[in-house]
């Protein structure tokens, strides 16, 4: 097992952790999360996707503050920082990726937050020394979690992240507009609830997913105004929802791999109508039951 817990578990306990104890990350665990970042290699799709572990100086605090709500992280002692070089799905690969990082941190009782924004040029990408054609999409803040007791407030109640759209808004049965109800998802049921329950850029959720056989296709419905828009060209944003879409992924696969569910990821888009046109389809699972 990749964890020493039962993925399902781990994604349950995972949460977007913005107050830290302020102390350094311990020798013991940074060398065994560094060790876990280090071997990691291609994602689903191929990109090389590389991550590293830095410890976080008050200048990398600083820098936090022009993303808006992630000035509000407090305490955190080191960053995951990752690069990925170009390819078609290089976003979702490092989506993929840079969440089993996080679910190896939190299997090993850290905190952590996804952090979204202009990073390709920052002092963050300096770090992991990325070339002129990699991209920095989205760092992770890692620490010891300040807890309900100590600070008197906890971090869901913060951000909001306990609010998740029901099955009905995301899973469908052979087209959309035909809701899929968890009975009629077995043995995908729980792998779909772990990507119901998983994080996301400003909680948008992007993730659509229809069960046709033993098939099932994973779509984005874009938020307007978000990815390819000239805004995020021009501020060098990356197109955090194609992120999520690899989040959502990895969830899956995960959980499907421990309940013993045999498939593999492969880019055929079927002939299913959209329902609008900021819909997009990134990629589908064939199930082997054989």
């Amino acid at each position: 097992m990749l964890y020493s817990k039962p993925v399902t578990e781990i994604i349950e306990k995972r949460f977007s952790c913005r107050t830290y104890i302020d102390k350094p990350i311990a020798e013991e665990d940074r060398e065994r999360l560094s060790d876990y970042l280090s071997a990691i290699g291609a994602g689903p799709f191929g990109a090389a996707v590389r991550f590293k572990l830095i410890a976080a100086t008050d200048e990398d605090r600083k820098a936090l503050k022009g993303l808006g709500t992630y000035g509000f992280i407090k305490g955190a002692t080191g960053f995951i920082v990752g690069a990925v070089g170009p390819s078609l799905k290089n976003l979702e690969d490092y989506g993929y990726m840079m969440e089993c990082a996080i679910l190896s941190a939190t299997d090993m009782g850290m905190g952590t937050c996804w952090l979204g924004g202009s990073f390709t040029r920052s002092r963050f990408a300096k770090k992991i020394s990325a070339t002129v054609e990699e991209l920095v999409p989205a760092v992770t803040s890692v620490g010891y979690i300040l807890t309900k007791e100590q600070s008197g407030v906890t971090t869901r109640q913060l951000v909001g992240g306990h609010n998740r759209r029901p099955w009905g808004n995301l899973f469908f049965r052979e087209k959309f507009g035909i809701p899929l109800l968890p009975d009629e998802a077995d043995p995908y049921a729980v792998p779909l609830e772990m990507v119901r329950i998983g994080p996301s850029a400003t909680n948008k959720q992007p993730w659509r997913i229809i069960k046709d056989g033993d098939s099932w296709h994973f779509y984005m419905q874009r938020t307007r105004g978000y990815g390819n828009t000239l805004a995020f060209k021009l501020l060098n944003i990356a197109d955090l929802q194609r992120v999520d879409m690899g989040i959502a992924m990895c969830h899956f696969e995960m959980t499907a791999g421990e309940l013993g569910l045999k498939g593999k990821w492969d880019i055929k888009e079927p002939k299913i109508e959209k329902p609008t046109s900021l819909c997009e389809y990134t990629a589908s699972w064939i199930g082997d039951f054989l």
